[in-house]
């Protein structure tokens, strides 16, 4: 009798505790089932382009998708499986990851408080080469404009309007034979009071215009003013989503 209660209680003992067990096991199945969705439209996103640019490869929105979601779907399995058969390699191997991935952001996030100035530069090059090859990637695209006209930054170009001159067919020297030459996106021009069809060709030779006179048809200031204007206006709101991100990792 006493050989079969010890037996029981062996079989049903457990070095973590169930609820901790449970919980953890659920946020990385949750995690993990979401780290799939985000390579799964990443893959989707890649195969749908017809050509790649090599030098626009590390700023190419689904790679990133796919980088990121290899990761997660990396840090979640071990938490995952760890959690549900007790694997304490597993587990380990977890709560490095994802420690490492945490001392990252922080340290990230600690250099660029103290290295404004740098990582300011850092960011303008990575914007220059989206411009760059505005047209050569779709995705690239969608993204500067939805970064110039749908977010809450109002902006056109990097430091202003006339980065636009960096991309092929906006470029403001003479010898440039494009339509759009010394233009920007219609994505930089402010909206129009009822207009129904979005005028495509509303910011063509802004490039040639002061600021005061581009000002009346686009969003003359660059993104990077913009950016730090909303942060310093916004601070209670960049720190709970700091938090937001911070809390589900510890």
């Amino acid at each position: 009798m006493d050989r079969d209660l010890n037996l029981k209680r062996a079989e049903t003992f457990s070095f973590v505790n169930p609820w901790i067990r449970y919980f953890l096991f659920f946020f990385s199945f949750l995690f993990w089932v979401f780290s799939l969705l985000i390579i799964a439209i990443g893959v989707y996103a890649k195969i749908q382009k017809a050509t790649t640019v090599r030098d626009a490869f590390l700023i190419d929105p689904a790679v990133i998708l796919i980088v990121v979601g290899v990761v997660m779907f990396f840090i979640t399995f071990c938490g995952c499986i760890g959690a549900l058969r007790e694997n304490i390699r597993l587990l380990k191997t977890f709560s490095f990851s994802l420690t490492l991935v945490f001392v990252t952001q922080l340290v990230i996030a600690v250099l660029g408080f103290f290295y404004s100035d740098q990582t300011r530069d850092a960011l303008g090059e990575f914007v220059k080469k989206a411009i760059v090859h505005y047209r050569d990637d779709l995705d690239l695209q969608n993204l500067m404009d939805y970064i110039q006209k749908e977010s809450q930054f109002k902006c056109c170009g990097w430091n202003d309007y006339k980065d636009w001159s960096w991309n092929l067919y906006f470029n403001c020297t003479p010898e440039n034979p494009s339509s759009e030459r010394c233009g920007v996106p219609y994505s930089s021009c402010t909206p129009v009071p009822g207009e129904a069809v979005i005028n495509t060709m509303c910011g063509f030779g802004v490039q040639t215009q002061k600021f005061v006179e581009a000002n009346k048809s686009i969003y003359p200031v660059g993104c990077a003013d913009r950016a730090v204007l909303w942060m310093e206006t916004h601070l209670l709101l960049v720190g709970a989503l700091a938090l937001g991100l911070a809390l589900p990792q510890v």
